[in-house]
């Protein structure tokens, strides 16, 4: 699929979307993509900014947590989906230990994601204490998409998927940290699970766009997991998640009746076969009927 520039969704733009302005004068509307007919989709559906997330690790390889994800796979999925010459923003989450042990490997990892990779951004989980390393990835000319409240790669520190921001200490924090995203230079914040008050308080209080999941109505934009979202996933969806498909089931129907025919003889017709040439189809003929003699 061609995109010209024109109408390329940009760094500039979504950071010109904060308080729905900018394009369609709506909110920003981001799903995540491991592959690159999902990329399609989602492209050709309207979708702003698609992050290949470390989420490939629980919805797509199996994993508990998004902490087995490696750059590897993480190169090999944001690939896929950069293929799709998206008109789509593409971020590609930065995963566990990819930042973690300082700048220079940050900077190396985040540069390989958009030079290998094709992504035209990356995500970084954490708040003030990564503020160091959001800046570095930025003054490398590497754009940062911030997240904060409930990061999946601390889910060990945090004793497991917690909603953030439940107390005023806690909130006085969240601020603290979006606040230290903001200034480090990232073009947007993903808050995750946090009461959506306290998304409200911070996308009023940053200047950059907020992009909520299970952070209420009150942010900038809004992403899931498309998994989540079409039914794909095979655990119970989180509370913040309106599924508005249920692929899981049709395919699962498509695939009892396909088996169905197989079994029955009715798959292939001859619809689903190749008929051979006049000449060749004698010569068969001839050969079936020696075989059977």
């Amino acid at each position: 699929m061609s995109t010209s520039r024109r109408d390329k969704v940009t760094i500039p733009e979504i950071r010109a979307r904060k308080g729905g302005a900018g394009r369609d004068a709506g909110r920003i509307v981001a799903l995540t993509a491991y592959d690159h007919p999902t990329a399609c989709i989602l492209d050709d559906a309207g979708v702003d900014l698609i992050l290949v997330g470390d989420s490939v690790g629980n919805v797509v390889l199996g994993h508990e947590t998004t902490l087995p994800v490696t750059m590897d796979v993480m190169l090999h999925h944001t690939a896929a989906v950069a293929r799709a010459r998206t008109r789509a923003l593409v971020i590609a989450d930065m995963p566990f230990l990819s930042y973690h042990t300082g700048s220079a490997d940050a900077v190396r990892n985040a540069g390989r994601f958009i030079q290998e990779a094709g992504a035209e951004g990356v995500k970084i989980e954490g708040g003030r204490r990564r503020a160091p390393i959001v800046r570095a990835i930025v003054e490398a000319d590497i754009p940062v998409m911030g997240h904060i409240g409930l990061t999946p790669q601390s889910f060990n520190a945090l004793g497991g998927y917690r909603v953030q921001g439940r107390d005023a200490t806690a909130v006085d924090a969240l601020l603290d940290d979006a606040r230290a995203v903001e200034e480090a230079g990232a073009f947007c914040l993903v808050l995750e699970a946090v009461p959506a008050e306290v998304g409200s308080l911070i996308t009023r209080t940053v200047s950059i766009p907020t992009i909520g999941i299970g952070a209420g109505s009150g942010c900038d934009g809004q992403i899931l997991v498309l998994h989540d979202l079409v039914g794909l996933a095979r655990t119970a969806p989180a509370r913040f998640v309106r599924r508005y498909a249920d692929l899981s089931a049709a395919m699962k129907e498509a695939v009892a009746a396909w088996s169905a025919d197989v079994r029955a003889g009715a798959f292939p017709s001859d619809r689903e076969s190749y008929a051979s040439p006049p000449e060749l189809r004698e010569r068969l003929e001839g050969a079936r009927e020696k075989a059977r003699s």
